[in-house]
């Protein structure tokens, strides 16, 4: 007989659910990441032509697409998509009533 499998509900936040203080920014900058991947692999650009076009070398480019961000600010990667074509928009509103206020990235 098999016994149940354990699991936890996520937050919808992976960093926030393994207890990493900066758990906001982590998910931001992975998801900014991600775009900026899917950018590079539907152009299908060279890690060394990704790299001329933002302004980086190619390890760089390479780091990024292994998600190794600590190198990365949000500004950076914020321009990193502006540089592939892309608009880049921040939206605050005000948090609903049930909740503290949190920091959420909308990628589309």
């Amino acid at each position: 007989m098999r016994s149940k499998a354990d699991y936890t509900v996520s937050s919808g936040n992976v960093f926030a659910d393994l207890g990493f203080p900066n758990a906001e920014e982590m998910l931001a900058k992975a998801e900014l990441a991600h775009k900026i991947t899917a950018i590079i692999e539907r152009r299908r650009l060279t890690q060394a032509r990704a790299a001329a076009l933002l302004g980086v070398d190619q390890p760089k480019v390479s780091a990024l697409k292994r998600g190794r961000l600590s190198g990365f600010s949000l500004e950076r990667l914020v321009r990193f998509l502006i540089l592939l074509g892309r608009d880049v928009q921040i939206v605050v509103k005000r948090r609903r009533l049930v909740r503290r206020g949190r920091a959420r990235l909308l990628v589309a």
